[in-house]
């Protein structure tokens, strides 16, 4: 295991960037604690595997240092690095069975054969694949195969680090619950540093003990899934962690309160000048649709998923979401919004503003 520190990264595939814009990876200065398990979590082309491609060698940054153990490895080869790596597509011999396949990282370590037999049974365990280890990998399903690269990642106890990206991907939905859950107990019995490559929000969620979120090339938040869902430090992770996601209004702040249209919103702190760009989050969890307080809404429809009602809204010619119980009643009459003032957040710019008081 190692601490991972990435020391003034950054990363752009142009040969003379010029600017911030140029840079698909932009600067970085984090220190990844030996032994947590991480994921990096985003959308599509915000730099998460280009991140875990420097990480393991594939890819060689265009500024900065990575270092495992404060021992610089920018330079150093994959194979010097001693990570594993599983990718979003399996990678298997297919002319070896799966024992092989299992056995191969440790054999080509010359592991003892006694060694090696005990460790492919057990992960042949963990992995579901105990009755199969005998047939050959050419022929098998390809989440059978993913599960044999997953299998083949974890076999090693000496690793510095696994690497995962995006490896359910390919896996039936039903096995994705069952291989994120042996990852965490694998986690949790070997305390290897992990880092998953996800832009699946429940896999992140899930998987990580802290979830790194990534927008436009950038980390714009690390935190627990908790601090996460309550304090957003960005709109972005707002917005992209919760189901729906987070609502962000347009807003005026002023001290303890905030005007949204011609209407009042109580803040539970106060807050200094803000310039730029001045909106509220607020989840739809901690929103509240009443009949004579609050915001005025216009309801376009309402949801029921089941578990709750989710109700889709206009205020003031923005979209809102409100979350609302299952046996709680929706009347016509209900045309007023209100929330929670603990859970209303502050943004400028898009960054959240910390409320006068609350520690640095």
């Amino acid at each position: 295991m190692a601490k991972i520190t990435l020391d003034n990264l950054a990363h752009s595939y142009l040969p003379n960037p010029t600017g911030e814009d140029d840079f698909a990876l932009k600067e970085l200065n984090h220190d990844w604690e030996d032994g947590a398990a991480y994921a990096l979590l985003g959308a599509s082309g915000c730099g998460k595997s280009t991140l875990l491609n420097i990480i393991s060698g594939l890819l060689q940054p265009s500024q900065g240092r990575i270092l495992f153990d404060d021992k610089d490895v920018t330079h150093a080869p994959t194979a010097e690095r001693n990570i594993a790596q599983v990718f979003q597509f399996p990678v298997v011999y297919d002319t070896m069975t799966v024992r092989d396949n299992l056995a191969f990282p440790l054999r080509n370590r010359g592991r003892d054969e006694t060694y090696v037999a005990e460790r492919v049974q057990e992960i042949a365990r963990m992995i579901g694949m105990e009755d199969g280890l005998d047939r050959k990998a050419r022929g098998l399903t390809a989440d059978a195969k993913q599960k044999i690269s997953l299998g083949r990642g974890m076999v090693r106890k000496d690793v510095n680090a696994l690497l995962f990206d995006e490896p359910l991907t390919v896996i039936d939905p039903h096995m994705k619950w069952e291989l994120r859950t042996q990852l965490k107990q694998l986690h949790h019995d070997f305390g290897h540093t992990m880092i998953y490559v996800t832009h699946d929000q429940t896999e992140a969620l899930t998987f990580a003990d802290k979830v790194v979120v990534m927008y436009d090339g950038r980390v714009v938040q690390i935190g627990t899934p908790d601090e996460l869902f309550q304090r957003p430090e960005h709109t972005f992770v707002g917005y992209f962690i919760g189901s729906p996601g987070m609502n962000v209004i347009p807003a005026q702040v002023i001290g303890n309160r905030a005007m949204v249209g011609a209407a009042e919103v109580p803040l539970a702190a106060g807050y200094g000048h803000l310039d730029g760009k001045v909106e509220l989050g607020v989840r739809p969890e901690f929103a509240r649709l009443t009949q004579g307080e609050g915001l005025p809404v216009s309801i376009r429809r309402i949801e029921d998923v089941g578990r709750h009602k989710i109700i889709r809204a206009d205020m003031f010619g923005n979209e809102i979401n409100i979350i609302a119980g299952e046996d709680d009643t929706v009347s016509a009459d209900m045309n007023r919004v209100s929330f929670d003032a603990a859970h209303v957040n502050v943004y400028a710019n898009d960054w959240r503003v910390k409320p006068q008081g609350e520690a640095a």
